[in-house]
């Protein structure tokens, strides 16, 4: 196997190979087509979702060459002078070809001065320079940088869209994992296509197998084990709230992260969900999981006295607010109390 990060091994060369941000490429590829090509952009978008690479190919298609081509990372060089450096050699013309093409990663990086700075090149931008800005908080963009932007906002890959790119790519690899490996490594990528990549290349080196499960996915990315998840479902199901806890302090003293624990939690709860309300979806849902894990989500007695529905959006509501938690287990633990403490 290639030693090159999978990352970069496969990021997309050309507007074809861009996933899950079809709204965007149609329209950069319109105004490439039309000769309507603006001179300030911002792509918006969570981590590794694309806006980079997006960047990159649109400069090439306009015919920029990697001697015109300027990234700069706004985290590193945030201060005014680093911008009067750049406004100064925008003016020069390009080398090479007929634009000079600037990506500023992390533009809300910059300081006040700074982006103010860049505005005023931004308003009167030489007819050579197309400045592509990237964020991932574009509401620490000045707004009067945003009104000089044409703004794309690109969307989280969706789970089923990051499982098919990793089967794909370890198939690439000359690796096969099972589909429920697959639904592991995506859900543990959390909506980037750059962290999906970073795990799965994390399995494919620390395995020696050609097929790769999803207990060897479990062992060597740190995620909790199938019976602790399935144990504190169950224990919500039979309404234990003492086993419910328990397994959350088991998560803890593991060093397991909580959300990662929530999510599949969340995972295998609405395919409980889905199996009972739409049993049509029963062949579907098997490929997400173990036979083992399908059979126990499929075989779970149904609580008459609990809402399934109830439950899922409590736990959702936790999951959102994890991350932001002084005590990452807290929300989780009073989303059982909210759940429970009435009966």
């Amino acid at each position: 196997m290639s030693e090159t990060a999978l990352y970069r091994k496969y990021r997309p060369h050309d507007f074809s190979g861009v996933l899950g941000q079809d709204h965007i490429v149609r329209v950069l590829e319109g105004a490439i087509k039309s000769g309507n090509i603006a001179h300030a952009y911002l792509f918006c978008g969570s981590r590794g979702t694309g806006k980079t690479s997006v960047a990159r190919i649109f400069a090439s298609a306009v015919g920029c060459k990697n001697s015109d081509l300027y990234e700069i990372d706004a985290a590193s060089n945030r201060g005014i002078d680093d911008i009067r450096e750049l406004r100064e050699a925008v003016k020069t013309f390009p080398f090479e070809g007929k634009y000079k093409v600037y990506i500023i990663d992390e533009v809300h990086g910059l300081t006040k001065d700074a982006a103010n700075a860049l505005l005023k090149t931004l308003e009167e931008p030489p007819a050579h320079a197309i400045f592509i800005l990237a964020t991932t908080e574009p509401h620490k963009v000045l707004d009067t940088v945003l009104s000089r932007c044409q703004v794309f906002t690109f969307k989280k890959p969706s789970i089923e869209l990051l499982k098919n790119m990793v089967l794909d790519v370890a198939k690439k690899e000359g690796r096969v994992l099972e589909s429920a490996s697959a639904d592991l490594i995506a859900l543990l990528g959390d909506g980037s296509f750059r962290d999906t990549l970073v795990t799965l290349q994390k399995v494919l080196y620390s395995s020696d197998t050609k097929k790769i499960g999803a207990e060897e996915v479990e062992r060597i990315t740190g995620v909790p084990k199938s019976s602790i998840v399935n144990g504190f479902i169950s224990a919500i199901n039979e309404e234990d709230v003492s086993s419910a806890y328990l397994a959350i302090r088991q998560i803890k003293d593991e060093n397991i992260d909580i959300s990662v624990f929530l999510k599949l939690v969340l995972t295998k709860l609405r395919a409980v969900m889905l199996i009972r309300l739409a049993p049509e979806m029963r062949t579907a849902l098997a490929d997400d999981f173990t036979v083992e894990d399908f059979a126990f989500l499929s075989s779970l007695p149904i609580n008459k006295e609990l809402k399934l529905s109830e439950v899922l959006a409590t736990f959702l509501k936790a999951s959102g607010e994890t991350g932001k938690a002084f005590i990452s287990e807290l929300p989780l633990e009073l989303a059982i109390a909210n759940l429970f403490e009435k009966k």
